[in-house]
């Protein structure tokens, strides 16, 4: 029999207690979302069902517990930690969801500088992580833009990558260990140890699944030494992206390793102020870091590649690496940026929006030129649009990722249409056109809601796997329905 609402709110007080049983109806609503509806949310236009609770979560146990009462009464729940998601992942879409709210449990469990790994709980947040790791000199490597505000456990959900990628590899390059909650109430512990061949990395069933397979409560990532004061920008401006793929591409196959490897086009390093030194240029830059002789021969070895293009052709001339660095260090967003943002929004109903996706080297040009084209030609509001480019942000031995950067003015709709005339329209063109060319629809931000329609052709025959997980792991469904598994 389905539970009705006030039954599961009644349960969840049994289990967790009534001051973390949250029905408030403003908070319910606010966390019916995650920050891929931005208009709506701003003007206070909630159109998903809202949940019937939030759980403020203590421990691994409590997890365990209301899990279990969820699955037996096939209640779907929504795993929330930072709120920071930005593909639906976080939406309620099913009536009387629960949202579990992992939050609070933010405690760094141990710092090991002898094994050079650290614990944490899932609410831990990354910046206050970061810090503390600082103070003796170390640090995870991961610093994505949401760092100030984002969890950790969202952040291994979603298998998120930093901004100093291309040395550091993205999270799943930096998990060790995992504790998580399936939805029968089983607790699972993946111990950290460097390397192992006992069968498949069953790490991977629990990082990426984006709270539809488990919920997870503690991470053990690896940790490096800091050097701040050795790190050193480099950058030049270039004619087009297709000689800025082709840098980026032979420094990766030399085997340097920066941890930036930015390539940004006109238009898009225009909304950054680039065109302010380098005007109608497309911009590539570079860091290095790490110890002082690393990090002076990453340097040295990279311009001293770029330097054959330097010369050879006019379109490619040095820019101040000082410059690129102020830029940088002000990159990430905080609370205070947010709310500059959405009162901004409020004001001018303008939007800015991302679609990220990425391609080997032999194709990634391709998708860069043909998305574009593809929505100059075939999306009918494009005078609506003020700004339409891309940059790479993380390169890799094979290929590399790109952002395509799509601004907006909202014009002849509501704020609650905005989001399927703009935003999922040009949306689907990219990923149309990435995958035709061979690419994967999505690079790092995780599949969401709103990408799930092409989760069977990003996967092809391989979706059997992962279908198979699902049917194991959550056989109830009761698990962010609607996130990566597409509803039949």
């Amino acid at each position: 029999m389905t539970l009705t609402r006030q039954a599961i709110v009644d349960h969840l007080i049994d289990i967790a207690g009534q001051d973390r049983v949250i029905t408030d109806e403003q908070v319910l609503k606010e966390n019916s979302y995650d920050r891929y509806k931005k208009l709506e949310t701003i003007f206070g236009i909630y159109t998903t069902p809202i949940p019937a609770a939030v759980v403020k979560l203590v421990d691994t146990k409590q997890v365990s517990e209301v899990l279990k009462f969820l699955n037996k009464n096939k209640v779907n729940s929504v795993a929330r930690t930072g709120g920071t998601a930005t593909e639906g992942g976080l939406e309620t879409i099913v009536e009387n969801s629960v949202v579990l709210d992992g939050s609070q449990m933010n405690r760094i469990i141990n710092i090991d500088s002898t094994n050079m790994q650290a614990t944490a709980q899932c609410g831990v947040n990354l910046g206050e992580f970061e810090d503390r790791l600082r103070e003796q000199g170390l640090t995870t490597g991961h610093s994505p833009q949401s760092k100030p505000l984002a969890n950790m456990g969202g952040l291994v959900a979603t298998r998120s990558i930093g901004q100093f990628s291309t040395l550091y590899g993205g999270i799943e390059d930096m998990v060790i260990g995992l504790e998580a909650v399936f939805p029968n109430g089983d607790i699972t512990r993946i111990k950290n140890v460097p390397r192992r061949a006992c069968g498949p990395d069953i790490r991977h069933v629990i990082i990426g699944n984006e709270g539809a397979l488990c919920y997870i409560t503690e991470v053990t990532v690896k940790i490096y030494k800091y050097f701040p004061e050795n790190n050193q920008f480099l950058a030049w401006a270039l004619d087009d992206m297709s000689m800025g793929f082709k840098i980026l591409r032979e420094v990766m196959v030399e085997g340097y390793r920066p941890s930036v490897a930015r390539l940004y086009d006109a238009e898009d390093g225009a909304q950054h102020n680039f065109d302010q030194f380098a005007p109608d240029k497309c911009v590539l830059m570079f860091m290095a870091e790490g110890n002082e002789r690393i990090a002076g021969a990453t340097a040295q070895g990279i311009a001293a590649l770029v330097e054959k293009y330097v010369g050879k052709y006019e379109e490619c001339t040095p820019i101040d690496g000082k410059i690129i660095e102020n830029w940088f260090n002000h990159l990430n967003w905080g609370p205070e940026k947010i709310a500059q943002e959405r009162e901004l929004i409020r004001k001018t109903q303008h939007l800015a929006y991302t679609t990220e996706v990425s391609g080997n080297w032999d194709c990634i040009n391709i998708i860069y030129e043909n998305a574009l084209k593809r929505i100059r030609e075939d999306y009918p509001h494009m005078d609506d649009l003020t700004m339409l480019g891309g940059h790479s942000s993380h390169s890799y031995q094979t290929g590399t990722n790109l952002y395509f950067v799509y601004d907006y003015d909202v014009k002849n709709c509501k704020p609650e249409e905005e989001i399927n005339k703009y935003h999922i329209a040009i949306n689907a063109l990219i990923v149309e056109e990435t995958l035709k060319a061979g690419g994967s629809m999505v690079h790092h931000h995780g599949i969401g809601k709103y990408r799930t329609p092409w989760t069977k052709q990003e996967h092809g025959s391989a979706y059997y796997i992962l279908k198979g997980l699902k049917d194991q792991f959550d056989p109830n469904g009761i698990m962010n329905t609607g996130t990566i598994y597409p509803v039949e």
